[in-house]
């Protein structure tokens, strides 16, 4: 679970989950796009594709490949299992 904190920590890589939820299924390209033309972030693709291992590492992440493309799910069992933890307070009117 430490590995989903640290991972969560960096303001990017929230961006890039942020991104996989509007639209799941992206490339790096893809991603890099995305982030430069709607956040103004300008990282270069080695710098997001690191971010995007750290991501992987903490299983919130997923790739497959499809020929020399590599395409990035977001999976959100890791979540889950912090809500499962310490679940929220139901609020009652």
């Amino acid at each position: 679970m430490g590995d989903v904190f640290k991972a969560l920590s960096d303001p990017t890589r929230r961006i890039i989950l942020d991104e996989l939820t509007d639209r799941d299924g992206q490339s790096l390209f893809e991603i890099c796009s995305r982030l430069a033309m709607r956040h103004g972030r300008t990282s270069t693709r080695q710098a997001i594709s690191q971010h995007l291992t750290v991501l992987e590492e903490a299983d919130l992440v997923r790739s497959r490949r499809e020929g020399r493309t590599k395409i990035h799910h977001l999976n959100t069992e890791p979540l889950r299992s912090i809500v499962d933890r310490w679940p929220l307070p139901t609020l009652e009117e």
